[in-house]
């Protein structure tokens, strides 16, 4: 590389996002291969800065990134901090600002005021479509796990009392040995049976981690529904979904659908749903097919209660965080700065590399409809 590329790791902002885009694996791969690394300090970060400082990379203070020369591409994973001032670097990140959600035009306005470049982590795909990174096994996985402590809570707090706050583990191992423990105890203390569950998107990368949860945390195969778009095709509202326990959809909007579930369709007598887990997360996106609730959870408060009349003495709550995946920050980070790997190592080659190119014309796509 005669012109090395300098990638710099932002700093996450959003409060308990331990995640990182880049991990020190990865870090060094891109030192290897003639990049040059810059990386933020951060404590929250499940990486220790003397991680990345151990394989090479050069660490600057937090939120360093703004003033950063122009030609240095800044890599993170959640949003910018809101703000007003134009953008003039290139940004690989996630922005949730391409299908028209809640002040999508004030965020995606910033890039061309300061003739900047947004590439949308969810939109960087391969030759067949695909996503060439996702988090999406891990956030099934973890919407699951979140979905069944919620549930063994409310056999214990009938009076719909929510569930408190979570905080991320280590691996995956000591967290399913927590959603077993609640389960165990919720069991015994009221004599209820292990919860049912219906997995909508179930064949994805984050339907399949939502199953692999509930399996591994003990619920029977035959507890699971297994839906995806064969199951859909006809249309919602569904009915069977009010007859399990727990509801985690896991599917990727794309276009306005019918709504799987509606406040009408779940305030009736003889209902088994008690909790929602929307992995999905499309919160302010108009076309959710689950509009039963209209705020964003977070790991401190990760249920909201469903506003019922008819059947409010049976609370259903929703969980609806959009970082799911920081409950495992550090496997969830490995397997996805992994995979996006490959393409980071062709930044170089960004203006004829297909998956940035691709990129690039779908943000001046999205900057054309300001």
């Amino acid at each position: 590389m005669t012109s090395p590329v300098t990638l710099h790791l932002r700093a996450e902002c959003k409060p308990l996002e331990h995640r990182s885009a880049l991990t020190p694996t990865t870090a060094k791969q891109l030192l290897d291969a003639g990049f040059n690394v810059i990386v933020e300090r951060s404590e929250q970060r499940i990486f220790d800065d003397e991680e990345f400082e151990k394989i090479g990379a050069t660490l600057v203070p937090e939120g360093s990134w703004v003033d950063a020369p122009k030609e240095h591409i800044v890599i993170g994973l959640k949003e910018l901090p809101e703000d007003t001032f134009p953008l003039v670097h290139e940004h690989i990140q996630f922005a949730h600002c391409y299908k028209d959600q809640g002040g999508w035009k004030d965020v995606l306005s910033r890039f061309p005021a300061g003739k900047g470049t947004l590439y949308d982590m969810e939109f960087l795909q391969d030759a067949t479509g695909r996503r060439v990174a996702a988090f999406g096994y891990h956030a099934g996985f973890a919407g699951a796990a979140i979905g069944l402590l919620s549930w063994a809570w409310q056999q214990q707090h009938p009076d719909g009392t929510p569930l408190p706050a979570v905080e991320h583990f280590p691996n995956e191992d000591e967290l399913i040995s927590t959603v077993k423990e609640a389960l165990a105890a919720a069991v015994k203390a009221t004599g209820a049976s292990l919860p049912t569950a219906i997995v909508i998107g179930a064949l994805g990368r984050c339907g399949s981690g939502a199953v692999d949860m509930f399996l591994r945390a003990g619920i029977p195969d035959a507890n699971i529904s297994r839906w995806d778009m064969a199951e859909t095709a006809r249309g919602g509202p569904f009915e069977e979904i009010p007859q399990h326990d727990i509801f985690v959809n896991c599917i990727y909007l794309s276009k306005k659908i019918n709504p799987f579930v509606t406040v009408e369709t779940i305030d009736v007598p003889g209902r088994k749903l008690s909790t929602v887990v929307d992995v999905s997360a499309d919160t302010t996106n108009p076309n959710n097919p689950l509009p039963i609730y209209t705020i964003a959870t977070t790991f401190a408060a990760p249920m909201v209660p469903v506003d019922l009349v008819h059947t409010a003495d049976k609370p259903v709550s929703v969980c609806s965080i959009d970082h799911l995946p920081s409950l495992l920050p550090r496997e969830s980070s490995e397997a996805f700065s992994a995979a996006l790997l490959p393409s980071l190592l062709e930044l170089p080659n960004r203006s004829s590399a297909r998956v940035w190119t691709d990129a690039k014309a779908l943000f001046d796509h999205h900057v054309a409809r300001l």
